[in-house]
């Protein structure tokens, strides 16, 4: 799917607004705005965490509250990091080859059926309602022997901010 479509179509499902940027970070603010680079880069990678980039901020702007930018939960990191890994197929089999060492990584984890176990683990927050069928313990098990000095990325291709995202 082209970048632009597939952007469109996110948008849609998402509920948002196309006032979505893109910026390396996170700021306080209630609009996220994804970069025109995220239109025009076919990058399987960059779109596979421009995917997850609107699922998060979409959810976070359900949630809503006084700052959705700090809003958090467990269904939006989870659905977020599943449709990461979703795009993430897609473009492995549009591409030629593409690599990224922490995609396919994740894709380990989901495979052997401890993404959500993953999620709360490495981005767990005390405010979260964690299904009681998230097996820490034996996810710790697994990760030692898999996963060795891992570390977890995000990748948000967006910021947030109060203001205007700057004209083209």
């Amino acid at each position: 799917m082209r970048p632009i479509l597939a952007v469109t179509v996110l948008l849609v499902v998402a509920g948002c607004e196309p006032a979505v940027y893109v910026r390396d970070g996170v700021t306080d603010g209630d609009s996220f705005h994804l970069a025109p680079r995220a239109l025009t880069d076919d990058d399987p990678v960059l779109q596979s965490w421009v995917t997850y980039s609107l699922v998060r901020s979409a959810c976070q702007l359900r949630i809503g509250g006084d700052d959705p930018a700090r809003a958090t939960s467990y269904g939006c990191e989870f659905s977020a990091r599943l449709q990461l890994l979703d795009t993430w197929e897609e473009k492995r089999r549009e591409t030629p080859r593409p690599e990224d060492a922490y995609l396919d990584t994740l894709l380990m984890v989901r495979d052997a059926g401890f993404l959500d176990e993953y999620t709360v683990y490495y981005f767990g927050d005390p405010s979260w309602q964690v299904p009681a069928e998230v097996d820490l313990d034996g996810f710790d098990a697994w990760r030692r022997e898999h996963l060795g000095h891992h570390r977890p990325q995000t990748r948000l291709v967006g910021w947030w901010s109060y203001d205007e995202p700057p004209a083209p």
